[in-house]
């Protein structure tokens, strides 16, 4: 971290402080508030870190105003346009672009090391079939650090490499299995031959009675629904992961950890709730109906996958989305998914209402990726897995870069504690 550029000044209880102002290369300047507790004995007060920095960081920058994501200073529409996942992994990991010999070495490695020990289908069978895709992800990840002794010391830099090289490799694997667990068919083996999104297409729906044709324009549209959730600067799933790894935890651990969270409805459930909305909505005649109780404020329903939390104007990843979903519907067509046809109807009855332009409520990256993992066949309990999949490597690229940090200390928020103060115990008899 560079000096301080300027200080602010509280004044409390008649005593004056001065506090350190940093400025950063991009977004809003930051306050250290680190000797604030020591100085003036008071904590300050921000429940869910919505305007606190815990960490400094070169991986991704989000300007929610401009609508602007930059990975290592690249636009997200760039990379999602022009680059693939495997490369974006590579410019996360390492910050910077590779050259032809470096993304095909990075290619070649990740590629050899997606099957998993096979003594782990054990734990796939150990659940039951009806449980969900995320929680045999979140008991798998986890049960990795029994099986690869060689990746766990995150003090070796070495061994750090290969467990971010493991988990980005074999997370399509898991997440296949789980789907395949899920509805009774046997476990599809990756290939070497295929590149990640194709492998992940061909792990999920292939059978042994016949193989699967990936076709280009599926595994494309893959490849970018990948991209563009491949990191979101610090999300709760992501500081989850930090805080996680502030205590000394092995690397299988933090990410199981970042799963878990990210299985919430509220974070990595959004395009699935889209789904669930659309299913609601049922036909395309009832859209009129949920667009006026969308804009009545005594209707608890809310349309899911327009507007998001960060992005004020526009989600700069929805656009290239909103292409692949549109060559999707395209090659697959939506004559016999009614579900399809209402997200169609509902995206052109949105984008030409003045209410919903008004408020800013264009279609997010979840709209349009739901309908595309609906269009491919997925069912909505897979849409949070493929989530985390794609995910991985940003958790992955911020585990390392915290462990980097001279100034890595284990994560301990403080309390605004509203509860007794100190009383004695009272004897059973006379309460």
């Amino acid at each position: 971290m560079t000096d301080a550029s300027k200080t602010a000044k509280l004044e409390l209880n008649g005593e004056t402080y001065d506090l350190p102002v940093y400025s950063p290369t991009a977004g809003p300047d930051v306050i250290d508030i680190r000797k604030l507790y020591g100085q003036a004995g008071v904590f300050t007060y921000d429940p869910g870190f919505t305007s606190t920095a815990s960490c400094d960081s070169t991986i991704t920058f989000i300007d929610g105003v401009k609508g602007e994501l930059l990975h290592r200073g690249y636009p997200i529409d760039q990379l999602a346009g022009k680059s693939h996942y495997l490369e974006v992994c590579y410019l996360l990991l390492y910050g910077e672009l590779p050259s032809t010999t470096e993304l095909e070495e990075f290619e070649q490695t990740i590629t050899r090391h997606t099957m998993l020990h096979e003594q782990m289908q054990n734990f796939f069978r150990g659940f039951r079939r009806d449980a969900h895709p995320m929680a045999i992800m979140v008991g798998v990840v986890g049960a990795m650090s029994a099986f690869y002794h060689d990746s766990t010391d995150i003090n070796d830099r070495k061994q750090r490499e290969i467990a971010s090289h493991r988990l980005i490799a074999k997370m399509p694997t898991i997440a296949a299995w789980a789907y395949k667990y899920s509805i009774g068919q046997p476990f599809v083996y990756p290939r070497n031959d295929l590149d990640y999104a194709s492998n992940f297409l061909r792990m999920c729906f292939a059978v042994p009675a016949e193989d699967y044709e990936v076709n280009p324009i599926l595994s494309r549209a893959m490849d970018r629904i990948f991209t563009l959730h491949a990191d979101h600067e610090q999300n709760a799933s992501t500081s989850t992961v930090r805080l996680a790894s502030s205590s000394g935890a092995n690397p299988f651990a933090c990410i199981a950890a970042g799963i878990a969270c990210l299985w919430g409805p509220a974070h990595g459930g959004a395009n699935q709730a889209c789904l669930e909305m659309l299913e609601e909505i049922g036909t395309v005649d009832r859209i009129p109906e949920f667009i006026a109780r969308a804009k009545d404020k005594e209707d608890p329903f809310r349309l899911m996958g327009f507007g998001h939390r960060v992005y004020k104007n526009f989600d700069p990843r929805a656009t290239v989305m909103k292409q692949s979903a549109d060559e999707v519907l395209e090659l697959l067509g939506v004559e016999n998914n009614p579900k399809l046809q209402v997200a169609k109807a509902l995206e052109k009855e949105a984008l030409s209402d003045p209410y919903f332009a008004e408020k800013k409520l264009f279609p997010n990256v979840d709209f349009y990726s739901g309908i595309i993992l609906e269009a491919m066949g997925f069912p909505t309990s897979m849409f949070t897995p493929i989530f985390a999949l794609s995910r991985t490597v940003g958790w992955i690229s911020q585990w390392e870069e915290q462990l980097d940090d001279p100034q890595l200390k284990i994560g301990r928020p403080r309390q605004l504690y509203q509860g007794k103060t100190a009383r004695d115990y009272v004897e059973i008899e006379n309460r």
